[in-house]
């Protein structure tokens, strides 16, 4: 069919996949929640078939709107959200609740686009970058007070697209030392993680003698950086213990292992763990988990939907799960790379980014490798608010790919 000319079917297809296979498993968690999503999977497709008809500079006209509108929707939370799970980031209507959040990604990913893509954008301009910056911040600030660190977590994704646009890697260098530092304090003596500090900035001042030598404000720069890093180590177990208890208890299964939390924090990544690891190479077969079935894990069928397909569909399930994930995400940065249009390719990599940081950090959050912040599977784990996010930046972006192909210029 000749209208279908452009439409990425290995995208599109992987998408679908997804989809379907997330309604299975979350059907054997719970029949009546699978019956639901199968119903907002419904919506996200009509939705989808809506974004297709749209002309391709809707998004990029509305983008300001739809930021702002995103951006309301946080505020309107300290009001008027409800509170779930500890966390008062939903509004409820009905039977029906709503994650704003998830669509502030959406109008964040479109409004950067348009700033960037504008003409005279030069990201070594200060001023340009602080503007796009800020166009981060700002919905980043309402998700921290709100407070949902997890998905503040998320908002770092919008840096990766503006690496790809000339960004200097600094930015994440920095963070990197900054987080590692900390969670290492935690773990050591911080006199020992600062003789560790001052042995490295002395063998780079050695390598480096006489870029140095006569240079006040590297020289500055390299006492302020050591000042600083050794603060943060000595900060760092003070930091903790102002962190609410079960926050804190998340950070600490980290290094003392979740049996020491069995009853508290631990609990669920124990039984994620034993979920998944019982699942073998092949699996109990569907609907035959006897940790999913006996409804141990919390949250099983959102957050931690991932031991469900562990253990029921063992590491084989596993493992392709997991690819179809990664094929999916690249082939995103892959036809982001390929657009004409700089608005296309800005949207693209922040589609692309936003789902690899879920997924990395679910993952992580599951096998015991990051601490649990609540960030839900992409397209998999139960929720209207999540999938249909999701499921608009996919056709927006495949809209936006499909014109692209389709385009004479």
């Amino acid at each position: 069919m000749k209208w279908a000319e452009g439409i990425d079917k290995l995208g599109m297809g992987l998408y679908l996949a997804l989809c379907v296979f997330a309604i299975i498993n979350i059907n054997s968690v719970d029949a009546k929640l699978g019956g639901k999503q199968l119903m907002f999977f419904a919506i996200s497709l009509v939705v989808g078939v809506f974004i297709f008809l749209m002309r391709t500079k809707f998004f990029e006209n509305l983008s300001a709107v739809i930021y702002v509108g995103g951006i309301l929707l946080l505020i309107g939370l300290f009001p008027f959200g409800t509170e779930i799970l500890g966390q008062k980031n939903w509004y409820k209507f009905g039977g029906f609740t709503m994650q704003p959040v998830e669509f502030a990604k959406i109008g964040t990913a479109l409004m950067l686009a348009n700033y960037v893509s504008n003409p005279d954008f030069n990201i070594k301009n200060n001023k340009k970058l602080y503007t796009a910056l800020g166009i981060v911040a700002i919905p980043g600030v309402v998700v921290l007070l709100i407070p949902d660190i997890g998905s503040l977590l998320v908002f770092f994704a919008f840096l990766i697209a503006l690496y790809r646009e000339g960004l200097s890697g600094w930015i994440f260098g920095i963070i990197f030392i900054l987080a590692f530092v900390f969670l290492v304090a935690i773990a050591v003596n911080p006199l020992y993680v600062t003789i560790a500090i001052l042995i490295l900035a002395g063998i780079y001042v050695f390598f480096n003698f006489y870029k140095v030598q006569g240079n006040l404000m590297l020289i500055i720069g390299i006492v302020f950086t050591v000042g600083l890093l050794s603060g943060l180590s000595y900060s760092s177990n003070y930091v903790l213990s102002k962190m609410p208890k079960h926050q804190r208890e998340r950070i600490e299964v980290l290094y003392k292992g979740e049996k020491a939390f069995r009853d508290t924090s631990g609990y669920n990544l124990l039984y994620s763990k034993t979920a998944i690891g019982s699942g073998g190479l092949t699996g109990k077969g569907y609907k035959q988990g006897s940790v999913t079935q006996g409804k141990f894990v919390p949250e099983q069928e959102t957050d931690y939907i991932f031991c469900t397909v562990g253990e029921e569909w063992g590491f084989v399930g596993s493992t392709i799960l997991i690819l179809c994930y990664s094929v999916f995400i690249g082939r995103i940065y892959y036809l982001a790379e390929k657009q004409k249009s700089t608005f296309n390719r800005v949207f693209g990599y922040c589609f692309a980014s936003i789902l690899l940081i879920h997924f990395a950090i679910n993952l992580g959050m599951v096998l015991g490798l990051f601490p649990t912040v609540g960030i839900p599977l992409p397209f998999f784990s139960y929720g209207g608010s999540s999938l249909l996010a999701f499921s608009i930046m996919t056709f927006i972006f495949f809209k936006l790919n499909y014109a692209d192909r389709n385009s004479l210029v």
